[in-house]
């Protein structure tokens, strides 16, 4: 092997002959740098993700099924899922469901049409003046720390216990969420732009319609989603202190009389109508973003 000295010289010698190799081929002798990838998560198949939601869905079935049959779970005060299709369908077939349903998607579908509408148009009118702004900020900051929730009574006495009642609570819960977020899309807005629309002739009613409503546009479809929820829970709220019809009054009167096969059969089916609500309003959210997309492409 040599002294330390002697396999130095002899790595030296041999670097040597490589690079009068490499210079006599007219090649460079360059090391590249090792790169590290980041640790990526192939996206599963859309059917395997069903399968496996399937799955989680059928194993909790299982277990309580099981458990009610074994004596390990309160069959009384947690039903069965045997006895809740049982009151399931019987709810569909013989009871009120299709008006509690149609009943709670009107007063939910209203109520966030409504609140989403004026508290954007609200946010909007923020730009025609910043000291109107100023002025009615806080009196919206105030309104959306406070319990709305808490209102609800209130509102009940005020507009009766019809649909209206439900429809006021859910607007109360979207319209200061709504003007808030259009707020801020507002002061966002890009003031070079809006210079050079006043600078090539635009008057201030010109540049609100060409200008700031399509750069605020996306932040009022991003409040979608959460609108629709906070709908959907003001409309909840009002059966549930008082009302004629509606799925959460279906509830408190099955857990009233003690029947747990239909309370989970309401809580089924509110769940499944937030849900198809939630589908539309992401696919509608969606549609719009791309037909603002496609118009601001279509403008440059």
């Amino acid at each position: 092997m040599g002294t330390p000295g002697e396999r130095v010289e002899m790595s030296r010698s041999a670097t040597m002959a490589r690079d009068g190799a490499a210079r006599g081929t007219g090649l460079r002798t360059t090391t590249a740098p090792r790169r590290r990838l980041l640790p990526q998560s192939r996206p599963w198949p859309g059917w395997l993700l069903v399968i496996c939601q399937a799955g989680i869905l059928v194993g909790i079935l299982g277990f309580w099924q099981a458990g009610v049959a074994l004596g390990l779970i309160d069959g009384f005060f947690w039903s069965s899922p045997s006895k809740v299709a049982v009151s399931f369908v019987t709810y569909l077939t013989r009871g009120d469901a299709v008006t509690d349903i149609a009943y709670t998607f009107r007063s939910t579908l209203i109520g966030f049409v409504l609140g989403t509408s004026c508290g954007s148009l609200l946010g909007l009118s923020f730009w025609w003046s910043p000291n109107y702004a100023a002025v009615v900020q806080p009196y919206l900051i105030a309104f959306e720390a406070m319990p709305k929730l808490a209102l609800a009574p209130l509102i009940i006495l005020i507009f009766g216990m019809g649909l209206i009642s439900k429809v006021a609570i859910a607007i109360a819960l979207t319209i200061v969420v709504s003007c808030l977020t259009t707020f801020s899309g507002v002061r966002s807005i890009d003031q070079d732009g809006e210079r050079l629309f006043y600078s090539l002739g635009a008057t201030r009613l010109q540049v609100f319609r060409k200008f700031v409503i399509p750069a605020v546009l996306p932040w009022v479809i991003s409040i979608l989603r959460v609108n629709i929820g906070l709908a959907l829970t003001g409309a909840v709220v009002g059966e549930f202190i008082a009302s004629e019809h509606g799925l959460w009054r279906a509830i408190l009167y099955a857990g009233e009389t003690y029947d747990i096969g239909l309370v989970w059969s309401g809580v089924l089916l509110l769940a499944m109508l937030s849900f198809l609500m939630f589908v539309v309003i992401s696919w509608l959210e969606r549609l719009l973003i791309k037909g603002v997309t496609r118009g601001v492409t279509v403008s440059r």
